[in-house]
């Protein structure tokens, strides 16, 4: 049986570039340009990988992604289980696809599936 894990996650930031500092200093991770996102770095921890964009809205949390093998199936899950899901199904092209849910307490989080062909 597949257990979901946390396989991503995402840090708003107002000033990316200072965000970027940030983490590199405190955690000495390492950040690369994301390939095909303005102002966006992707982040190397040694373990699971991440992302520092742009903030959508005033308080945006840090976002955590959990791997799934159908963004469809526990999309419905979620709403099943009283949960919501904010963001439908979207592709990231050549990665895969993802949702960004609610829990019934109001949290967020993201559901990923891995899909090189996603387009």
């Amino acid at each position: 049986m597949h257990v979901p894990t946390i396989v991503w996650f995402n840090v708003p930031a107002g000033e990316t570039d200072r965000a970027r500092a940030f983490y590199e200093e405190v955690f000495a991770w390492t950040t690369e340009p994301f390939s095909g996102m303005e102002g966006a770095f992707e982040i190397a921890t040694g373990g699971i990988g991440g992302e520092i964009l742009a903030r959508t809205y005033p308080g945006e949390p840090i976002t955590a992604f959990i791997g799934v093998p159908s963004v469809e199936e526990y999309a419905a899950r979620v709403r099943g289980a009283g949960g919501r899901v904010v963001i439908p199904k979207m592709p990231v092209p050549g990665r895969g696809s993802f949702a960004v849910c609610e829990d019934t307490e109001q949290n967020r989080f993201g559901l990923w599936e891995d899909d090189p062909s996603a387009g």
